[in-house]
């Protein structure tokens, strides 16, 4: 897998003008985001950060990848509506991560009032890399699945134009039939305009709730533009506009502005920090409507890795999915080692063995957005901190994956042209649409190729550290 373009990446001359081509065809896509420095306005803005090559991805575990989404797709959903499981699976991690338990808080309050949404969208996107075994075989291991404002469906679906120019550039017209046509933005929209159909009001609108700070913004208007395609009516707003213009009527239909809400689509809304105390009001109002939320607050504690290290246990997936056993055959293939870290005699031995050897792991707490895992020895003096108190159950641990790296440019806005080893890490997008019972929609909807220096163990693009790629099949 390494050595997909070892003859172009020692080419200085050729690099710097495939450079200079991929820089201005990537602006020319709109493969953009705003500037760090002027991150409300879009009249200044610079190409969001990418590879200057495709890189390389085996093509029976890309395959396997896209196989495994539905399966995924009816996973969240079945967790999703069973509140035993939910409540089980939590217990430990809600004493310890306030956060978790907030919304584990307004989970129960909106079953205890019966819930008023009958139609149900996911969007997800499962992550995974390629762990590299011993004889030098690559084997698919999800990272995790993101539920909420799982980001870049817009953005990737632009880049593959530029790899593939790039390869011209550089001489390579034939392999360009290795990148595959790619447009999550279109899955991501079908999704949310058969949840505002079935929702049932032709005047109702989609909003997108977004952050203050709305650097990625054009990642999202790829989504938005394919709704106002189909004339579906989009606002953005956010949780302070919530607080002040939302409201309910008698039926617990939400409006804003007096203009009433099909579907809520999350962009925010997955990190501690963005909630004080309106915006939790905001939250529990909308978890309250009739609406569409995307995700609704259980899909949402659906992907909390607690959750995700329970699945891993033997058994759980039978439990889950008794009627389909084909389905969790091809999603236990996808495990990697996931370790409990409650309190007792088994997370005793678990944190020993971490704190022992801390290479062999990642330590991760119940938080999306990147950045948030510990490694090595920051992981040994976290854990050394936390072994003994409540707190580590808020924690899951994880074998730590061993991906081949290969050679690669990332053209960053400002930054110098120069060869990096770097890893890949692979995810691909699902939709589904549920009406009370009745799975109507559940489909993969593209991928995310996103590539990091090696030196980064952590952290996605939207974190700084990874930038967008497009997978040449191998």
């Amino acid at each position: 897998m390494a050595a997909a373009w070892q003859d172009v990446v020692r080419d200085a001359a050729a690099v710097r003008e495939a450079a200079a081509v991929a820089v201005d065809a990537a602006l020319l896509a709109g493969v953009l985001m705003r500037t760090g420095e002027q991150p409300h306005a879009s009249d200044v803005v610079n190409y969001a950060p990418f590879t200057l090559l495709p890189s390389a991805v085996p093509r029976a575990l890309f395959e396997q990848a896209y196989a495994v989404q539905q399966d995924f797709n009816l996973l969240v959903d079945t967790i999703s509506q069973n509140k035993e499981f939910l409540e089980q699976t939590l217990a430990s991690t809600i004493k310890v991560d306030d956060f978790t338990a907030r919304l584990f808080r307004i989970y129960m309050q909106v079953l205890e009032e019966g819930l008023a949404q009958t139609v149900f969208l996911g969007i997800n996107r499962s992550d995974y890399m390629f762990d590299c075994g011993l004889d030098g075989t690559a084997a698919l291991r999800q990272i995790e699945i993101n539920t909420i404002a799982a980001s870049f469906g817009g953005l990737t679906s632009r880049t593959a134009d530029v790899h593939r120019l790039v390869l011209k550039v550089l001489g390579k017209t034939e392999e360009t039939s290795h990148l595959l046509p790619n447009n999550p933005a279109k899955g991501l929209a079908l999704g949310i305009a058969k949840a505002w159909e079935l929702y049932g009001s032709q005047r109702a609108v989609v909003m997108f709730l977004v952050e203050d700070v709305q650097r990625n913004i054009f990642d999202q208007r790829c989504v938005e533009n394919e709704l106002w395609n189909r004339n579906i009516r989009v606002v953005r707003k956010r949780f302070r506009d919530v607080f002040e213009q939302g409201s309910l009527d008698a039926s617990r239909r939400l409006y804003m502005d007096g203009q009433e809400v099909a579907v809520v689509y999350y962009r925010e809304g997955y990190v501690p920090q963005v909630y004080d105390q309106q915006n939790w009001e905001a939250r529990l109002l909308l978890e309250r409507s009739r609406a569409v939320k995307c995700p609704d607050i259980a899909t949402q504690l659906a992907g909390t890795k607690k959750v995700q290290q329970e699945l891993s246990q033997p058994g759980t997936l039978e439990k889950l999915l008794p009627s389909h056993p084909e389905a969790v055959a091809r999603i236990r293939a996808t495990f990697a080692g996931l370790y409990s870290l409650d309190e007792g005699e088994e997370g005793d031995r678990i944190a020993a063995t971490a704190i022992a050897d801390p290479d062999r792991f990642v330590l991760k707490p119940q938080r999306e957005g990147g950045g948030n895992n510990l490694y090595g020895e920051e992981l040994r003096e976290v854990l050394e901190k936390i072994k003994d108190s409540p707190e580590r159950t808020s924690y899951i641990l994880m074998d730590k994956i061993k991906p081949q790296p290969a050679l690669n440019y990332l053209l960053r806005a400002h930054s110098p042209l120069q060869v990096s080893e770097c890893i890949s890490e692979l995810g691909i997008f699902g939709v589904y649409v549920r009406q009370g019972q009745e799975l109507v929609l559940n489909q993969a909807a593209g991928h995310l190729l996103r590539t990091k220096a090696i030196e980064h163990a952590d952290g996605g693009v939207a974190a700084g550290v990874a930038v967008l790629d497009t997978p040449y099949l191998v």
